[in-house]
């Protein structure tokens, strides 16, 4: 795309409007600065439309599903109608089901507690530890990190090839970096996965919010997500794909909403009859208000524009990228290399610097949110900072002192409500940390880095 053509773009697509654009924060130098909320990876703010709507609907909140007032059902409407929002949103399959959880990790939970006896799980190094983690009563094989899509590829066959026995099997697979932001070939390895009678769920926690995501397209059998990090808080998420699997299992919680029948036995004990819709998985009073913000950021993405708000996007990238290149010490981590595609997370370290000295300087002294840390990612990080397996290190919480080398990165992260100013002052901020040092005296406290008082 041509500078032009992204000039062109961006007098069409402003910043959408989120909450806390226009929030203040002290500096230790002295004075306040409009916050640059730059940990987009970790919780994008809300949308100001999906703040909106909720706060149209609060007073109007009522139980879902078992009442017969008004507000129940309207309520009800409300909850089933931003199913089938979510269900567009991903351009859903006839027969798929849209099961409301609380975040990416809660979903691939679920899904690992409906795994089928004996399945086996192939998962990559790079994941989240919320796609990486969850497997614990499965066969799980971890493969190494690829450096380069078509090696990712070609790494899995091998796998899928050689798998023994010859049963059910289940691929994860980020569909964007949380530590990167490179977009991994989805598509190509839910072929992989196919040819080799395996099943694939996609992880979009950070693709979702920047790319559209299309369950026929990519040909997933499954994709989660989280609110939090589409713009949408209050706690909610989705698991979304093949209902067979969930059907078969038991119900991840048990309770009222997932039981259609409960009696009593001659015996004393209970007979349950379960739910066969996405109830089955959804026991206890559900999270209307996060359903329905997730239903409302997903159509105002969709109102917005996705081939609009990629190309502002990449804007920024572009902008932050050049910038740290014209820093000789700093280094941004990449598995595929500079050309990679990607969404707007870059995680980067600086020589000379402990990432949580220089994450809490651009705080203090700029007023730029980041973060540092391993990012729930700790495989990853680590075999792109090129140290050892067991070295130690915890997410978010380094344990090295200012001056100190870490074990531990700096990420930026950036979406569709990032105004340009924010990346340029961190630009900035970056450029005049490295040439002119920290202005303030900074002490490890709890294990993270904070201005000495």
């Amino acid at each position: 795309m041509s500078v032009s053509t992204v000039a062109a773009d961006q007098s069409v697509c402003a910043p959408l409007a989120v909450l806390g654009r226009d929030v203040t924060v002290p500096l230790v130098t002295g004075g306040e600065v409009t916050y640059a909320a730059l940990d987009y990876a970790a919780s994008a703010p809300a949308l100001q439309r999906v703040w909106d709507d909720v706060a149209a609907y609060a007073p109007y909140y009522g139980s879902v599903h078992r009442g017969a007032g008004y507000l129940s059902q309207l309520s009800t409407d409300l909850f089933e109608n931003a199913r089938r929002t979510v269900e567009e949103f991903l351009d859903c399959r006839a027969g798929d089901q849209v099961v409301f959880t609380r975040s990416t990790t809660d979903s691939l939970n679920l899904l690992a507690a409906a795994l089928p006896a004996d399945c086996q799980v192939f998962v990559f190094e790079t994941e989240h530890h919320a796609s990486l983690l969850p497997w614990r009563d499965a066969r799980v094989t971890y493969l190494n990190a690829p450096r380069t899509p078509d090696e990712a590829v070609e790494t899995l066959e091998r796998a899928l090839a050689d798998r023994d026995p010859y049963g059910p099997a289940l691929v994860c697979v980020t569909g964007a970096s949380n530590v990167t932001g490179e977009l991994w070939p989805v598509r190509e390895l839910a072929a992989a996965a196919h040819a080799h009678g395996a099943r694939i769920v996609l992880d979009a926690a950070q693709l979702a919010p920047h790319h559209p995501v299309s369950v026929k397209d990519l040909d997933v059998d499954w994709v989660a997500f989280s609110g939090h990090k589409l713009y949408a808080p209050f706690g909610s998420g989705v698991l979304a794909g093949r209902s067979d699997w969930l059907l078969a299992a038991e119900p991840y919680l048990a309770g009222g909403g997932a039981s259609r029948k409960v009696t009593r036995r001659a015996d004393g004990g209970v007979d349950v009859e379960w739910h066969d819709s996405a109830a089955r998985h959804e026991a206890g009073s559900p999270n209307v208000i996060g359903a329905y913000s997730i239903a409302s950021a997903c159509k105002a993405l969709t109102e917005e524009g996705f081939d609009q708000l990629v190309a502002r996007e990449q804007h920024l990238i572009r902008t932050v990228r050049a910038g740290l290149a014209e820093v000789p010490e700093v280094r941004v981590l990449s598995l595929f290399g500079d050309d990679a595609p990607r969404v707007g997370v870059i995680s980067f370290v600086v020589e000379g610097w402990n990432s949580s000295h220089f994450a809490a300087a651009l705080s203090a002294e700029y007023g730029i949110g980041v973060r540092d840390g391993l990012f729930c990612a700790h495989p990853l990080v680590r075999t792109l900072l090129g140290s050892a397996p067991e070295s130690q290190g915890e997410c978010g919480a380094p344990e090295a002192a200012p001056g100190e080398k870490s074990l531990n990165a700096i990420r930026v992260s950036f979406g569709a409500g990032t105004p340009d100013e924010h990346v340029e002052r961190f630009v900035r901020a970056v450029r005049e940390l490295v040439r002119d040092g920290a202005r303030w005296q900074y002490r490890t406290e709890g294990g993270r880095c904070v201005p000495a008082v």
